[in-house]
């Protein structure tokens, strides 16, 4: 079968057609060129191929971590189980070849030899415009670099082709590490202007459909929805030449076809299955399974406290009180995932998260708490989930629904199609829904600031707002920068409180990251953004 056809017949199972028959003989160049290509099968994929767009979604993160480079990434070290596991801590250059952090500063020297995919040198003052870019463009990305206190272009200065500085407009833990997330990506700044307009001035329109950057691969083509297919850069200088040559990443909703191509060794890699699944192909021993917990990240229910009846705390409550926690870890999970209910009332808060909140399941006192707030007949609404991730979050939905509906609380399931989520999370008008948030920076203060804070980022999908939560936020940030570690924990302490009282997102559980893939594949890497590193794999 030839690779044209094998695609087709993927295509064909995402309408539930049957699986196709694989020859039994393969000739030596198409082993070749399989050992080369990573076939990778999920639910949904990419919206955007910029992560400075509007609305790009997560697996457009994924696009743009392989096909960008960003100045400096994290170096590596050894994980839950021996997995490869990003190292919070220690950095190294990706394109900077040499990079000096000083008191107020950090100065970044390029790699001379670094060229974008059309053959143009990488130069400072691409580097320049990319980070006014990110700071200036709005929305996700520029609220992304401010977590890092990064925030005004002037920040930005070139010094000569290949030496840039990075000006600190305070002391904050944050900003080095918020250069090696995927925002500050490195843009072909020429090109991209090229391909600009008046209304458009940073071309996302163009970058939206091709990739315009200097990373380990190149996206040749791709239809959204169905298929992304990207190429290595051979000229790569950002670290070690991959081992893959071509990633072939196709869209098959139906879970039950990704699991056959993987088991039949039609398909290397998959993520987004059924948590059955992954306890079942775990058991049999037949393919590699990988599961880890999201670093700082929880999957919760979120009510927007500024429509009735979710702007009453009691309410709130009450609805923690009603959530099916355990059910949800048997049936939804099947143990793939850590609690973050239950607490034991005595235990104290820690400096810490995730960590679990007081609340369990508890019908009486749900509906105590809602006849208080004036609901005692419930009330109706709807409970909304991102289509991408129908595994996990339509069951979920209905086992709420179903334990809602014992309070009088009539919900209406909205699904949201994935290339559309994240606008409707923008827009904060959904009453009541699930979502995931992990923090790329792995401290308390950063998931806070992204979650809870006045600020009313995108993923503040409550628009939550308290000035005591931002005093208690802005303050750990502060206390981190200077090295106050009684002021620290007391914010920390603090604000975890506050959340848990004022309840404004019920935290269920933390998620595993569970990815299944052909035993002859090699080179996982977990990182803060979940999403595969092609780089570092390879095929036996």
């Amino acid at each position: 079968m030839k690779r044209r056809d094998f695609l087709k017949s993927v295509s064909g199972l995402a309408a539930g057609a049957a699986l196709p028959a694989m020859p039994s003989v393969i000739s030596s160049a198409q082993a070749d060129a399989r050992s080369e290509t990573l076939l990778i099968v999920s639910e949904g994929g990419p919206n955007n191929l910029d992560i400075h767009g509007v609305g790009t979604n997560v697996p457009g993160y994924e696009v743009s971590w392989n096909c960008y480079d960003r100045l400096i990434s994290h170096e590596m070290k050894s994980g839950p189980g021996g997995v490869p596991y990003y190292d919070r801590d220690k950095f190294k250059g990706e394109l900077a070849e040499d990079f000096r952090i000083d008191d107020m500063s950090v100065t970044f020297k390029l790699k001379k030899n670094a060229k974008f995919h059309d053959g143009a040198p990488v130069t400072a003052k691409d580097v320049k415009w990319s980070l006014d870019r990110a700071v200036s463009v709005g929305g996700f990305p520029t609220f992304q670099m401010s977590a890092g206190s990064l925030t005004k272009p002037e920040q930005f200065v070139v010094i000569d082709d290949h030496t840039v500085r990075v000006d600190f407009l305070k002391k904050d833990k944050l900003t080095i590490p918020d250069l090696a997330v995927i925002v500050p990506c490195i843009v072909n700044s020429e090109l991209v202007k090229k391909n600009a307009s008046e209304k458009d001035p940073w071309g996302l329109e163009f970058t939206k459909q091709q990739t315009a950057g200097s990373g380990a691969y190149k996206v040749t083509k791709w239809t959204a929805g169905t298929e992304v297919i990207m190429e290595r850069n051979e000229d790569w200088v950002g670290g070690p030449l991959p081992k893959i040559k071509r990633v072939i990443w196709r869209m098959v909703p139906q879970a039950g076809n990704r699991r056959a191509l993987l088991e039949r060794g039609d398909a290397d890699i998959s993520y987004e299955l059924p948590f059955k699944d992954f306890q079942e192909m775990k058991a049999n021993g037949k393919l590699n399974v990988v599961s880890l917990p999201f670093s700082n990240g929880i999957q919760y229910i979120g009510m927007n406290v500024t429509k009735p009846p979710f702007d009453n705390p009691k309410v709130r409550q009450a609805i923690a009180y009603a959530m099916p926690y355990q059910k949800i870890m048997d049936a939804v999970l099947f143990g793939l995932g850590n609690p973050m209910f239950g607490a034991p009332k005595d235990k104290a808060t820690e400096v810490a998260w995730p960590q679990p909140h007081k609340y369990n399941t508890d019908m009486e006192k749900a509906k105590a708490l809602l006849s208080e707030a004036g609901y005692a007949n419930g009330f109706e609404t709807t409970i909304s989930f991102d289509l991408n991730f129908a595994g996990v979050n339509e069951p979920l939905c209905v086992l709420v629904q179903e334990s809602l509906a014992q309070l009088g609380i009539k919900t209406t399931i909205n699904k949201v199609p994935g290339a559309n989520w994240r606008t409707e999370l923008n827009k904060k008008e959904m009453p009541l829904f699930t979502n995931v948030f992990s923090g790329w920076l792995d401290y308390p203060e950063y998931f806070f600031y992204w979650c809870y804070h006045g600020n009313n980022s995108v993923f503040n999908t409550m628009s939550y707002k308290s000035a005591a939560m931002d005093k208690l936020i802005d303050g750990a940030r502060t206390a981190a920068a200077i090295g106050d570690k009684t002021a620290y924990d007391a914010d920390v302490k603090g604000f975890v409180d506050l959340a848990f009282t004022d309840i404004p997102r019920i935290p269920l559980y933390q998620p595993f990251v569970n990815v299944a893939m052909q035993k002859n594949i090699s080179g996982y890497q977990y990182w803060f953004h979940r999403r595969l590193d092609y780089r570092a794999m390879a095929k036996g």
